[in-house]
């Protein structure tokens, strides 16, 4: 079958989490796989949840190695579609319309399709190949990869590097095309702002309360400019972003300079927020709550705020960063802290992905990148397994990621089929990047 075929069907189960219902979705994918003779299982934390975790026997060069997506979506609700967003329709110009098709449907698409290609046409990966199609990522993992690495680490045993979610989207340079390697991750950093003071009966002037110290404290947070942490994966993004780039590479590399950096953010503006988002923590008003009943005056508003830490930095180091920006009124205090992981190395692993989308692509420019969001490789990541965010996505100029989790999400049927050949390629091969040889009974 086509990977993007398979995307299409893919697209066709309505995974939309919550409530996730990523059982049918599993099955089929687990019927693929059976059909072969895989050894494949359906764990699950709560019933119509399952994961899927296949395994296929390699060529005994190197340690296994992990791939890993999830195919629960978000949702499409008050969203105004060109097409039906479950349909996997196939356009005349050679593209997957529907939700998924870029996160990360299309990803798991391509990591199936490769590891199928291995089976049917008998050309086992150099080593062990570990895939696990994960149910609840994007509401937080717990019914996913937490309860797999919590309740059954014993699957990912002597599994040193993974290929997951994030990176490889490309950008269009005047010297080469960008691909981005995810090798680390911000790591998220919940706060709870607190404002109290005097309520009263809403029918008397009342002035400098808690909701006017409410106001002005949205506004500190966003006018504030949280402190620059230039972090060596960053470094080396906005190197290789900067040897590609043109006539933006003086810009990008005065962001090496930390006394040039914050007025050269100032002068590149909101269009390089992705930029910015990698310089620094960050964090962002996303609920608000003050008073209960239309008369009365509230004595206490509360914020969350969504944190994200640049790797290094602590959750105390952020709430000294925002306390700076709001004063020392308002009681700051973290209510959730993601697990902490190191960036992966760059090592040989990290050179073959490079190597391999430099064959496949000769204007190809693969650099590491700091994803500001957060993906399931932080659960693999407390096990001590290196991930990589690598499934390829080639994207024609002018098209890039607006549309994920938004309407009209697509991607071209060339992407799937390049990103599939890039993970075959890289299965068959990954046994000369210093992966520990064993005796095999396979030939």
């Amino acid at each position: 079958m086509p990977p993007a075929q398979l995307l299409q069907d893919l697209i066709r189960f309505e995974t939309v989490n919550p409530p996730g219902n990523e059982e049918a979705c599993q099955r089929y994918l687990e019927g693929l796989f059976r059909a072969r003779g895989a050894d494949t299982r359906l764990l699950a934390k709560v019933e119509g949840r399952p994961s899927l975790v296949v395994r296929v026997p390699g060529r005994g060069l190197a340690p296994p190695l992990l791939l890993q997506g999830h195919v629960d979506v978000v949702t499409t609700e008050g969203q105004r579609w060109s097409r039906p967003p479950f349909g996997g329709e196939l356009d005349e110009d050679g593209w997957v319309w529907g939700r998924g098709a870029l996160d990360m449907k299309g990803q798991v698409a391509m990591m199936v399709s490769a590891l199928l290609r291995c089976l049917d046409q008998d050309l086992p990966p150099a080593g062990d190949v570990v895939l696990c199609c994960l149910a609840d990522e994007e509401a937080g993992g717990s019914m996913g990869a937490a309860f797999l690495v919590e309740e059954h680490p014993e699957l990912f045993a002597g599994i040193r590097h993974a290929l997951g979610e994030g990176g490889a989207g490309t950008r269009e340079l005047p010297g080469g095309r960008l691909y981005p390697i995810t090798v680390a991750e911000k790591r998220g950093c919940r706060l709870r702002i607190t404002i109290r003071g005097p309520g009263g009966h809403g029918s008397l002037v009342h002035r400098g309360g808690t909701v006017a110290r409410l106001g002005e404290l949205l506004l500190a947070l966003d006018r504030a400019r949280l402190p620059i942490h230039l972090t060596p994966v960053v470094q080396a993004y906005l190197e290789g972003l900067a040897g590609a780039a043109g006539p933006m590479r003086a810009d990008l590399m005065a962001l090496l300079d930390p006394d040039r950096a914050e007025a050269t953010l100032e002068r590149l503006g909101p269009e390089h927020v992705h930029l910015e988002s990698m310089l620094r923590n960050s964090a962002n008003a996303t609920i608000v709550q003050a008073g209960t009943k239309i008369n009365v005056i509230p004595s206490v508003a509360v914020v969350e705020v969504d944190g994200r830490l640049v790797p290094e930095q602590e959750p105390e180091d952020l709430v000294a960063e925002v306390r700076a920006a709001v004063g020392p009124g308002p009681e700051v205090e973290v209510t959730r802290v993601g697990p902490k992981t190191e960036p992966a190395e760059r090592g040989p692993f990290f050179h073959l992905l490079g190597e391999v989308l430099r064959e496949l692509d000769p204007e190809a420019v693969p650099v590491p990148m700091l994803m500001t969001g957060g993906t399931d490789q932080r659960f693999f990541a407390q096990l001590g397994i290196q991930g990589y965010g690598f499934p390829p996505l080639r994207l024609p100029a002018g098209f890039g990621w607006e549309t994920v989790h938004a309407a009209d999400e697509r991607i071209p049927v060339s992407a799937v089929e390049i990103g599939t050949e890039a993970i075959f390629r890289v299965l068959q091969r990954y046994g000369d990047c210093g992966g520990v040889r064993r005796p095999s009974g396979r030939s």
